[in-house]
């Protein structure tokens, strides 16, 4: 069953949360925005869209997301929207060419079988940009100590980033071809996007569909 209660009913404080954190959401956002200026797409979607924070600055005009109320946000965004779960995503094979999954793997009930339908939905050479807290970075190890008591994370199931590279590869064709890391203390500032991985607490990947 997706995890969308917290999202359907504290939508007021994830909302919040980017602009108490706005320095937090500009240093995500500056990384994906870095990891994706090279890669030509004309057809982009956001699986996990919520109210379209990413996917409407980052141009990707499709969203899918369970919760009704997030996706009403992110069509006042201008995201076209469906609702549905990344696991049985309600979207034709190798009709995108982009792929986007912002702070969503940690959410679904199974990562395996998400992975596998945005393979599908996937066109040849197509991308699949996953970015995530990783949770042996110091926010990753926080967020874990804290999620019983937290809104939205307690249900998360977080994850490394060589584990989450492991788990693309070994059950889809997507291969990494690009790493990118922000947020590289507790401070509630901005933070430059850097390449690779381990040392900042929000990781992007870029994969490509083989």
């Amino acid at each position: 069953m997706a995890k969308i209660e917290p999202f359907e009913k504290f939508t007021k404080d994830y909302e919040k949360w980017f602009e108490e954190k706005k320095p937090f959401y500009l240093s995500e956002l500056k990384l994906l925005q870095h990891l994706l200026k090279d890669i030509p797409f004309k057809k982009g979607i956001e699986i996990g869209v919520g109210s379209g924070r990413f996917a409407a600055p980052l141009k990707i005009p499709y969203g899918v997301d369970p919760s009704l109320k997030m996706l009403k946000i992110a069509q006042r965004r201008g995201i076209k929207t469906l609702r549905g779960i990344a696991e049985r995503l309600p979207l034709k094979s190798l009709s995108f060419d982009l792929v986007l999954l912002i702070t969503t793997i940690c959410f679904v009930d199974s990562p395996k079988e998400s992975l596998l339908e945005i393979e599908r939905i996937l066109s040849p050479e197509g991308h699949l940009l996953i970015g995530f807290v990783d949770k042996n970075s110091h926010l990753g190890r926080l967020y874990e100590s804290k999620k019983e008591r937290s809104k939205f994370y307690r249900g998360a199931t977080f994850f490394g980033t060589e584990e989450l590279i492991s788990m693309v590869e070994q059950n889809t064709s997507l291969r990494l071809i690009k790493a990118g890391q922000t947020i590289f203390g507790t401070d509630v500032r901005e933070y430059p996007p850097k390449e690779g991985y381990g040392e900042g607490s929000f990781v992007a990947l870029l994969f490509r569909k083989q």
